[in-house]
């Protein structure tokens, strides 16, 4: 678990040198920020030279179909009941990967009679991350939830490490485990 803890660190370590160097996406640039040169740019930056005008014109008729579609917020998308069948896909997913984390939980040394407890405050530290995000990434932009992010996760990652290899001299580091256990899936439910 060390080794694979670490790992995981490490590509969120390299992927937050990089990020800064890539630029935004090009739809989001033109259909978001209403960027048009900004978009033109990207499209070059990120594909090479040469004519877009063709990609450029999809993406402005694609803003045209979408300029009288109203933005929801979270709590409209959930009235919606046309997005139910992908509502409960993503519940069913958040939910079966709360069953990865119990290896965690026992390396922490937990009782196993609070372990599942924790695996719901799991689930629900994801879902308050997950809706938090959706609120905040058009404030905000992908860009910069990412950075932060990727940040906070290795951040955490070496917080965790930490706190799990001192498991066994202090007590109170179990529960300093757990506590960063649920800022990692708020961290990764917000940035990437």
């Amino acid at each position: 678990w060390n080794v694979l803890l670490s790992f995981s660190g490490l590509v969120a370590l390299i992927q937050l040198l990089f990020l800064p160097f890539f630029p935004e996406s090009p739809p989001y640039l033109l259909l978001q920020k209403g960027d048009k040169a900004g978009c033109l740019k990207a499209m070059k930056q990120l594909w090479g030279e040469g004519n877009y005008h063709t990609e450029l014109d999809d993406l402005m008729k694609e803003k045209a179909l979408t300029k009288g579609t109203k933005i929801m917020n979270v709590l409209e998308v959930l009235r919606e009941p046309s997005v139910y069948p992908q509502l409960c896909t993503m519940l069913l997913l958040i939910l079966s990967l709360q069953l990865c984390g119990l290896k965690i939980f026992q390396t922490a040394n937990l009782q196993d009679s609070i372990i599942p407890y924790v695996s719901l405050g799991v689930s629900i530290s994801e879902l308050i991350s997950v809706i938090f995000c959706s609120s905040i990434i058009d404030r905000f932009g992908r860009r910069i939830l990412l950075c932060g992010g990727y940040l906070l996760m290795a951040l955490i990652l070496v917080l965790l490490e930490t706190s799990l290899l001192l498991s066994d001299q202090f007590l109170w580091m179990r529960y300093c485990s757990v506590i960063l256990i649920f800022l990692f899936i708020i961290a990764y439910g917000i940035g990437p």
